[in-house]
């Protein structure tokens, strides 16, 4: 089978979340499945300087707007685990020093960006190879899906290649006002209720998932969560609608990044039978933090998180005061909200010796801190997905979670320390500290602990099943559109 991956990042070339990193692993486990994959990135500037001078594939592809064309080149990305990358190079649309926005908001031209972006990944396939099955990853690519249903539907190559929508937040869905239908050429009996039109505006995502053949969630509770008003970010209705196509398969985590048994960037290697290194890798955090004299049974708690209130980083300053009153160190690290990013560092100032905060993103860092924590806190209001839960089961740092999406699928509290983690209800940072509580309670149980540690590192989140469940789909959708 042949799949086409379009995203709008890729580790390591572009990443600002997970989504980079499903778009890193997926492919390449499909490849050692039998399969052929090749992902679509575009070639933002951060690309550019990774890879400065790429053969290029497609000399001039061009793409029409109601009065002037726009046109990009294919870029060679290399074959990296059997999977082929492709650029996509327009550098007016993607020359830029961000990738969706800027401090002061969104770049105003971004449906122009990524409806331009799609219609390059559908006509280089015309030359390179059409597909088996087109795989696109939220809003910035949902659009793919809305023009081989529309502007495409007339070419006979198309006509029976599916199309799966992967949603990895419904919280972002691509609004843009109503002209963005002239702009992307796409015909205006598609603006309606029941297509693309939402709230006067086009709605990138609605159009995705009212057109792909199937959509998939990254979690099984996230795929019911945003059916209804609390999660679907007033798309619950879409969704309903879809319900029959709508599946959530659970992101796996690639090991061969994340398993501290070979993690290059930790300080000593460590297994569940063989412990010992994580002693070394809490030695290490602590003095890259420069935390001095911390005793063997303070908690080190650590968090590496986008600084937002889905993240629920709100639930973390609401208990600081109280958290600085145990017998704990506290490591953040992340960016994100200039408010929080204030808040959190104005708190680090406060309690010299027990709080750090980096405001950045470094994965050197991140690596470490999943090795070198106890605790893992990661409160979110939502998570579609997660996967720094699954990496911290794999490292032996025990996960206290807010019971949704992906984190109700892979934490569970069980009486008596007998489950892999702590997990708490409701939008309550009460019932946060009582589930933060409780975990530092088992702490103190150094038995009970250990046999926790070693319980989720057991545990097997690796990309071959989540694979073998997408195949499953992509031939369904094979088969019924070929019907």
């Amino acid at each position: 089978m042949h799949i086409v991956f379009a995203a709008s990042e890729c580790a390591p070339w572009a990443k600002t979340g997970g989504l980079a990193d499903v778009i890193s692993a997926l492919p390449k486990t499909l490849v050692k499945m039998g399969h052929k994959a090749q992902v679509f990135i575009p070639y933002y500037r951060q690309v550019a300087k990774a890879v400065p001078s790429p053969a290029v594939i497609l000399k001039s592809i061009t793409i029409p707007f109601p009065s002037y064309s726009r046109f990009a080149r294919l870029l060679d990305g290399g074959v990296v685990d059997g999977v082929q990358m492709y650029f996509v190079d327009c550098p007016e649309l993607f020359d830029r020093e961000s990738y969706y926005a800027t401090p002061s908001g969104d770049y105003p031209d971004n449906a122009e960006r990524f409806g331009a972006f799609c219609r390059a990944v559908i006509e280089s396939t015309k030359v390179l190879g059409v597909p088996d099955v087109f795989h696109v990853h939220d809003w910035q690519t949902a659009m793919l899906a809305v023009m081989l249903r529309s502007i495409y539907y007339f070419d006979p190559v198309f006509r029976k290649v599916p199309t799966i929508l992967t949603i990895h937040n419904g919280g972002y869905q691509g609004w843009f006002p109503p002209r963005t239908m002239e702009t992307l050429l796409l015909p205006w009996d598609m603006f309606t209720k029941d297509k693309l039109e939402h709230y006067d505006k086009v709605n990138f995502l609605k159009g995705g998932v009212v057109y792909a053949d199937a959509i998939t969630t990254v979690s099984q509770t996230y795929a019911q969560e945003i059916q209804t008003p609390e999660f679907g970010n007033g798309l619950e209705g879409t969704f309903r609608s879809r319900a029959g196509d709508l599946f959530g398969i659970l992101n796996g985590a690639d090991y061969t990044e994340w398993d501290p048994a070979i993690d290059p960037h930790i300080a000593d290697h460590y297994t569940a039978s063989k412990l010992e290194g994580k002693r070394e890798c809490r030695r290490d955090l602590l003095h890259a933090f420069r935390f001095e004299d911390v005793h063997e049974n303070t908690t080190v708690l650590g968090v590496v998180s986008r600084l937002a209130t889905q993240k629920g980083i709100d639930f973390i300053v609401d208990i600081l005061d109280r958290l600085m009153q145990e017998d704990v160190v506290l490591v953040m690290l992340g960016s994100g909200e200039e408010y929080y990013e204030r808040l959190l560092t104005e708190a680090a100032e406060r309690y010299p010796s027990k709080m750090r905060v980096q405001v950045k993103f470094d994965n050197v860092m991140a690596h470490k801190i999943e090795a070198g924590s106890d605790i893992f806190l990661m409160p979110s209001r939502y998570e579609p997905g997660g996967l720094n839960q699954i990496y911290s089961l794999k490292y032996g740092t025990v996960p206290v979670v807010r019971a949704t999406g992906g984190l109700q699928d892979t934490i569970e509290e069980l009486p008596d320390g007998q489950g892999n983690g702590f997990k708490f209800e409701g939008y309550d940072s009460n019932a946060f500290w009582d589930a933060v509580q409780r975990a530092l309670e088992t702490f103190r149980q150094k038995k009970t602990w250990t046999a926790m540690m070693k319980r989720g590192m057991a545990q097997d989140f690796s990309w071959e099943k989540p694979a073998q469940e997408y195949v499953r789909i992509y031939e369904r959708t094979i088969q019924n559109r070929g019907n």
